[in-house]
């Protein structure tokens, strides 16, 4: 097979989809790997490390798109990408196509097989290559919103974890997934007050267990939720259905009753976002304000720390990639029923059932 690797394109995304490693894993298997010129530069990996791991450089992207059977990338294809996918080209990456129906209409019209990191899900419902990215982010997430909460940067001028004499910050936490538990884990060693809500008791169980008394569980619903939201000065969106647009728990009324100079971090903006009044924004221009509420909503947090994030990602992306590789599409789908949930579009049909109804389209089961 023929795997290319374009440099990432999305408002500072220094990530790329495969590490020198990967390549000479697909290399000794008998693929040919093409990757684009200062790919890996982002992430300090130059060229001559692709090189001597047996890659082919190419010099343009569209070059890159034209020549392979299959492209790995990070974040899902932005709008100069749509043109260089051909017809019946697989893509892996990650897609959150419920937040990006346009995208999902031109691999539907290419008959693009969309392999989505963030819908492969082993039996036990874990989602193997969304974890490592949503522990960076649930890491990133208190110290973005710390920063955000700079009198400079717009906040209310608090510092999370106070100091002897005067209160701390506090954080509430919406989800107690594997971002929550890790955006919990930086904010309690930051010193602030932390709450997380989360409708899963057991979960909430086993966070009152790990964190040993130190962060206050509740059960999440509305009325949790607003009077912990009214208290907060930062609030961190940390709530994922799979394949589906994240549900919206955080309305805008509820901006009125929040201090000037709260923070709100919103986590699951790929998804649509847990707060209505969250929209994608980027590192360039990360924040902006709502009835006095800062919003940062950046749609590719783990981008801005490439290096960790790369080697993390790759880390679970190549035994799944190597599968498509070796086997190909059909075959590696039909031998492992984790990767089949990973396929989102086929043959012009929508083939993830959750992400069909996030779209209003029709689910189509895949052929294999």
């Amino acid at each position: 097979m023929i795997v290319g690797v374009p440099k990432e394109v999305k408002n500072h995304e220094y990530r790329v989809g495969l590490v020198p490693a990967g390549v000479r894993s697909l290399v000794g298997a008998g693929h040919t790997v093409f990757v684009e010129r200062g790919a890996g530069e982002g992430s300090g990996l130059p060229d001559a490390l692709y090189l001597e791991a047996g890659a082919t450089l190419l010099d343009a992207a569209d070059e890159v798109w034209a020549r392979a059977d299959m492209v790995w990338k990070v974040k899902e294809p932005v709008a100069e990408e749509y043109g260089r996918m051909r017809p019946g080209q697989t893509v892996y990456t990650y897609f959150h196509l419920a937040a990006v129906p346009e995208l999902a209409a031109v691999l539907l019209e290419k008959k693009i097989a969309a392999v989505a990191y963030e819908t492969i899900e082993k039996p036990d419902g874990s989602l193997p290559l969304l974890m490592p990215m949503s522990e960076v982010a649930g890491k990133m997430a208190p110290q973005v919103g710390a920063r955000c909460l700079e009198r400079e940067h717009g906040g209310k001028g608090v510092l999370l974890g106070g100091v002897p004499g005067v209160k701390r910050g506090e954080v509430v936490i919406i989800g107690g997934g594997v971002v929550g538990i890790n955006a919990a884990k930086v904010a309690v060693g930051m010193g602030a007050n932390v709450t997380i809500l989360d409708v899963n008791t057991r979960r909430l169980n086993y966070l009152d267990d790990v964190f040993l008394g130190r962060v206050q569980t509740l059960y999440s619903d509305a009325d949790n939720i607003a009077m912990q939201v009214r208290r907060a000065d930062l609030v961190i969106g940390a709530v994922l259905v799979t394949g589906k647009r994240a549900p919206t728990l955080v309305p805008r009324a509820l901006l009125s009753d929040m201090d000037d100079g709260t923070v709100v971090v919103d986590v699951a903006v790929d998804q649509g976002g847990c707060i209505e009044t969250c929209k994608p924004t980027t590192h360039a221009d990360p924040t902006y304000v709502v009835d006095g509420v800062v919003h940062y909503c950046v749609a590719n947090m783990p981008g801005a720390v490439s290096h960790t994030s790369t080697f993390a990602l790759n880390n679970v992306t190549r035994p799944y990639g190597l599968a498509i590789a070796n086997k190909g599409l059909a075959k590696a789908c039909a031998d492992d029923p984790a990767l089949r949930l990973g396929l989102n579009t086929y043959d012009g049909a929508c083939t993830h059932a959750a992400v069909a109804e996030s779209l209003d389209l029709e689910y189509v089961p895949p052929p294999f």
